[in-house]
């Protein structure tokens, strides 16, 4: 703690601040951003373009101990579309009854909207509408929840996607002889 004195005002009084000069350590996280974004399934250059910020800002701000604004938090909170919970660090105190209770309807939610959204059987489909119909009564506002995100395998560089597979016929193009 460092103290501030603060003067040359027309009374002539003076005032004192503790001010707070702490850095964050090395051993003292501040967040969990590059964790929560590689469980959730979301690239970096997925993140950069929801936060319209390039792969390298991103990068940065991932760094654990990177002092960061809560808007910019609340942005990447909705961005991986996780509670803002999810984004801190977890402390050694266990969380408060509600809020863990509501961390684990979250993902309760997350799990039966993704069954019923990926499932082709009708039987699976009808018992996952209930349970989301049920969870709902218990807690209204997970009707905004989304499901899991699907990750399939990235190409590398070196891989052609489909469009590139897929033959094209000559016939799209006009005649170039006109």
């Amino acid at each position: 703690m460092s103290i501030i004195e603060c003067g040359g005002s027309t009374s002539g009084s003076r005032c004192a601040a503790a001010v707070r000069t702490e850095e964050p350590t090395a051993d003292r996280p501040l967040h969990r951003l590059a964790l929560v974004r590689r469980r959730e399934g979301v690239s970096p250059r997925t993140v950069a373009r929801r936060l319209r910020i390039d792969v390298a800002r991103v990068k940065a701000q991932e760094d654990e101990n990177a002092d960061m604004l809560l808007s910019t938090l609340y942005q990447w909170q909705e961005a991986l579309d996780v509670p803002i919970g999810e984004l801190l660090v977890e402390s050694n105190d266990p969380l408060s009854a509600p809020v863990l209770k509501r961390a684990q309807l979250v993902r309760l939610m997350k799990t039966a909207t993704t069954i019923f959204e990926r499932s082709h059987q009708i039987s699976i489909r009808r018992m996952a509408q209930t349970l989301i119909e049920q969870l709902l009564e218990l807690m209204p506002e997970l009707k905004s929840v989304t499901p899991w995100h699907a990750v399939g395998q990235r190409r590398t560089r070196d891989e052609l996607g489909q469009a590139a597979r897929r033959g094209l016929s000559l016939d799209w193009f006009p005649d170039s002889e006109d």
